[in-house]
């Protein structure tokens, strides 16, 4: 692989290349990465806007071949089987191609695959330290968002990790609700950019942050016609279990900062290491433009923000204390308005949770996690209790990870 950057520090260069150099150096044509992600759970009961339901069940399961094409390109494929009601479902999460050795730090991927938005988001949920994605990500995300589109990145020659790029997607996950199917959407929906910085501190830590806005087309809601009091009603229960990827909550604009830590000894992450991250979203512009004549909140249910504002945040700690063990805490908050007729309810989610992990070998992990919600007309939940029993096995080979 055509290494571009020389004056990257090691862990910038890590975070750098990771994405490219994990994949590029040995899998080929004639000798493909092929892995099986193997996820199980058992749930007490199910989060909002999860995709995991009460019972067994199966989680997010995958199946990823990859390898070069040849000097120029890598290409991965990743599938997902999951399980809904009794219905086995594929899907497709990533299909796409990418250039290995474009001049001047740029590079391109093109089909479809994970946006680069934010921290958690380009990574596969099964390399979470908690069975689900924070409230936020579910909420404004659809728990992670993969799209069909093209990505320009670019890689500075600093000393200072530094990256940024632009993509473009067809956004049909993160339209807005249309519910008398009569929108016309614009079929090149949602446009992101994004800039990353990272470096080390001293030989134990290394650290990156990221600043990235995403712009929706489709993401402004249409005005809702009057309702009777049952349509109403449902509409309140709606939101309680919805298995699908798409966002639940839209706008036109979303603004995210994301930061993460990490400790190990001498860079030793092997047998001790501390992750600590957190990331802030906040989504404008949502309102039907009809509905601007209405902005003033439900003081009813008002929590405490604008009608045409939505936010969320979280903060996590995961401390592997043993090459065997690891413990991480996350607590988040979500912040949404839902339209009843021609006026907004305010509606608020905290969620403190806490997991164990048990890890065999890199390859094995089983996960016991708890978590507390207390909500504010957000589906019926006052304080209730969540407890997740997981598996998470991963067969063959399965290349690196982004920082």
């Amino acid at each position: 692989m055509r290494v571009t950057n020389f004056r990257v520090s090691h862990v910038a260069a890590a975070c750098a290349l990771i994405s490219t150099s994990a994949f590029a150096e040995n899998p080929t044509l004639t000798n493909p990465a092929i892995s099986a992600v193997l996820d199980g759970y058992y749930q007490n009961t199910e989060r909002p806007m999860a995709e995991r339901v009460e019972g067994f069940g199966l989680g997010h399961t995958e199946l990823a071949l990859s390898a070069n094409v040849d000097d120029m390109f890598y290409g991965k494929l990743t599938a997902v089987v999951e399980i809904h009601e009794g219905e086995t479902e594929l899907g497709i999460e990533e299909a796409f191609i990418q250039t290995l050795a474009m001049p001047g730090g740029f590079s391109i991927r093109a089909g479809r695959f994970l946006s680069d938005v934010g921290y958690l988001n380009n990574q596969h949920v099964h390399t979470d330290a908690f069975s689900d994605r924070p409230a936020a990500y579910r909420a404004f995300l659809g728990s992670h968002y993969f799209d069909d589109g093209v990505r320009f990145n670019y890689v500075a020659p600093t000393d200072l990790y530094w990256a940024m790029g632009v993509e473009a997607f067809k956004g049909d996950s993160m339209r807005a609700a249309d519910e008398h199917n009569e929108r016309e959407y614009e079929e090149l929906g949602v446009y992101t950019a994004y800039t990353k910085f990272g470096g080390d501190i001293g030989a134990n830590g290394s650290w990156q942050a990221g600043l990235s806005y995403m712009r929706n087309e489709n993401g402004r809601m249409t005005a809702a016609e009057e309702h009777d009091g049952h349509e109403e009603e449902e509409s309140e229960h709606d939101h309680g279990h919805e298995h699908s990827h798409s966002a639940q909550y839209t706008g036109e604009n979303t603004y995210i900062a994301d930061f993460v830590y990490k400790w190990a000894p001498n860079g030793n992450y092997k047998y001790q290491h501390l992750t600590l991250s957190g990331e802030y979203f906040k989504v404008t512009d949502f309102t039907p433009l009809e509905e601007h004549g209405h902005d003033e909140p439900d003081h009813e249910h008002e929590v405490g923000q604008g009608v045409d504002d939505q936010q969320g945040w979280y903060l996590s700690g995961v401390y592997q204390f043993s090459p065997n063990w690891s413990a991480g805490l996350r607590y988040g908050e979500v912040e949404t308005q839902e339209m009843h007729g021609d006026h907004f309810h305010a509606q608020k989610l905290k969620e403190t949770e806490a997991s164990l992990a048990w890890h065999h070998s890199h390859f094995s992990t089983v996960r016991l996690q708890y978590t507390n919600q207390k909500g504010t007309n957000f589906d019926g939940i006052e304080d209730d209790n969540v407890i997740t029993l997981q598996y998470v096995m991963t067969l063959g080979a399965h290349g690196a990870h982004q920082f």
